[in-house]
């Protein structure tokens, strides 16, 4: 193991300084300007800085302001999610008007109405193996703010295949964490999570909740390493990750080096695979394939194993719930038809069907959830019309035609 990288070779601000600033620049940024060690300088190299962000949700909504707000001249950002409901309580570059929209246009129109001189590029598209390349090619930094475990490795992957720096964060529930990765500067995320948690063990926010203040704290944190690394001033993370407990204020580092028997990256991978989170055909159907047999009027068992809180925001017509954890329980489920579990998006109806698989049943999962359901045109309906119980509703073995 090489010991963490030195601060000090990383204090010369990773882009040249742009052109000298003018009037309105110099009033706009006085009082960091006058900052012991920052000066016109820094300023400059963050106007020069194009800075690419995955994520328009907690994270992302928290940082791309202070971006915006320290001068940041160029930010992309790469989302393709709208917003909902459920997101205003923590991802505040949102609003109610902005339910329905683009996350990347809501978040595009915070940063200009902040500053209309940055430049701001809405990526509408989920990163990916195949894009991702291209799009960091034209940013000096990435910062990833994502919420699963397959962009995390796919974003350290490109990066240290494009030899640039990311800064992550990651959030669930009181706790949260940051650090850098920057091949030849220090270790990077794979050296210190060599391998992603079984698909199973790995919570969300969708699963495990958030803390809506732990958003905005994360993403200063994350903004901060962001302006350090570009203009070249403090000490960045690197070699270190911090840790943050919400719930007592406290926060705590890990020193980590780079792994010197970890096999050179040669290329990126298959990240829902690595992760275990690609669909199984044999086990899953898409959105689109649902809407077309239900269409068709298909008989089929339609289980929706979220909690009751959430399948009283939406649901699909005729589902009967379920929660995966009475699944998981034992709970038998008394059917001869076909069965077809969803959930928000896929991870816990992925577990029901493996489950129901498992007591002889024909159970796939959708693939995406409702989200996708959604997406492709399913109707869907607030709360409970039937009269029943939302917490003691189980399905009772009829099935629903479409």
């Amino acid at each position: 193991m090489t010991p963490p990288a030195d601060p000090e070779r990383v204090r010369t601000g990773l882009v040249e300084p742009g052109p000298t600033l003018d009037s309105d620049r110099i009033a706009r940024y006085s009082r960091q300007l006058m900052l012991p060690g920052f000066g016109e300088s820094a300023q400059r190299r963050l106007a020069a800085a194009r800075v690419l962000v995955i994520g328009a949700g907690g994270l992302g909504s928290a940082l791309v302001p202070v971006l915006a707000g320290s001068g940041v001249g160029t930010i992309g950002i790469a989302d393709d999610d709208v917003v909902e409901l459920s997101n205003l309580h923590r991802q505040l570059s949102h609003g109610t008007a902005d339910v329905g929209r683009a996350k990347v246009d809501s978040l595009a129109e915070t940063v200009t109405a902040i500053d209309p001189a940055i430049a701001v590029v809405p990526h509408r598209e989920r990163v990916s193996a195949e894009n991702l390349p291209r799009l960091l090619a034209d940013y000096d930094l990435l910062v990833d703010g994502s919420d699963n475990f397959a962009t995390r490795y796919l974003a350290n992957d490109a990066a240290e295949l494009a030899g640039k720096p990311l800064v992550w964060g990651s959030i669930l529930r009181f706790h949260g964490q940051v650090g850098i990765a920057w091949k030849g500067r220090g270790p990077t995320f794979r050296d210190l999570f060599p391998a992603p948690p079984p698909a199973d063990e790995a919570l969300s926010c969708e699963l495990g909740g958030v803390l809506p203040s732990l958003c905005t704290a994360i993403g200063s944190l994350m903004a901060t390493e962001v302006i350090k690394v570009v203009a070249g001033i403090g000490e960045p993370l690197l070699g270190r990750v911090l840790f943050y407990d919400a719930l007592t204020a406290r926060t705590r580092e890990i020193a980590y080096a780079v792994d010197e028997t970890r096999a050179e990256l040669t290329g990126l991978d298959d990240y829902e695979r690595l992760c275990g989170t690609a669909a199984d055909p044999g086990l899953s159907i898409s959105a689109a394939e649902l809407l077309r047999r239900r269409r068709a009027g298909e008989r089929m068992l339609l289980l929706d194993v979220r909690e009751a809180e959430e399948a009283a925001g939406r649901r699909i017509h005729g589902s009967e719930l379920l929660p995966v954890g009475r699944i998981d329980a034992g709970e038998n489920v008394d059917t001869t038809l076909p069965v077809v579990v969803y959930c928000e998006q896929d991870p816990r109806s992925r577990r029901a069907a493996t489950a129901l698989r498992g007591q002889g049943l024909d159970a796939v999962y959708v693939v995406g959830g409702i989200r996708s359901f959604v997406a492709v045109g399913g109707d869907v309906e607030s709360g409970r019309d039937d009269g029943a119980d939302a917490d003691t509703a189980a399905p009772h073995g009829e099935g629903v035609p479409a």
